[in-house]
């Protein structure tokens, strides 16, 4: 009997973690303030989410940028996950520059702005 009801509660718990959704928060900036022709790193920081189903893409012009790397997921206190992927890039005036999170069926773009 002791067995059944540690199950039944241990589903209860289980169940109540699952369920919560929570939309990841996204932050696109680079290391260094932009300069157009200089080297940078472009750096998409995602937080907050859960579940951890989620894709991160950085784009250049709306094409996703290949040599992009991606910390392993890590979480925090009630199941938040984060994410960070970065790529080196050197920004010209005439590109855009995003980076693109799908996170359960929802997708959003956010646009590095220079402040150049």
């Amino acid at each position: 009997m002791r067995a059944l009801v540690s199950f039944a509660l241990f589903c209860v718990l289980y169940i109540s973690v699952q369920g919560k959704v929570s939309s990841p928060k996204i932050q696109v900036y680079s290391h260094y303030p932009g300069e157009y022709g200089k080297e940078n790193t472009l750096i998409c920081y995602v937080s907050g989410f859960h579940p951890p189903d989620i894709s991160i893409e950085l784009l250049k012009n709306g094409e996703v940028i290949a040599d992009a790397q991606q910390t392993d997921l890590a979480f925090e206190k009630g199941w938040q996950f984060h994410l960070t992927k970065s790529v080196s890039f050197k920004p010209e005036k005439s590109d855009e520059y995003s980076c693109s999170v799908r996170h359960m069926s929802k997708t959003k773009k956010i646009v590095w702005e220079s402040n150049m």
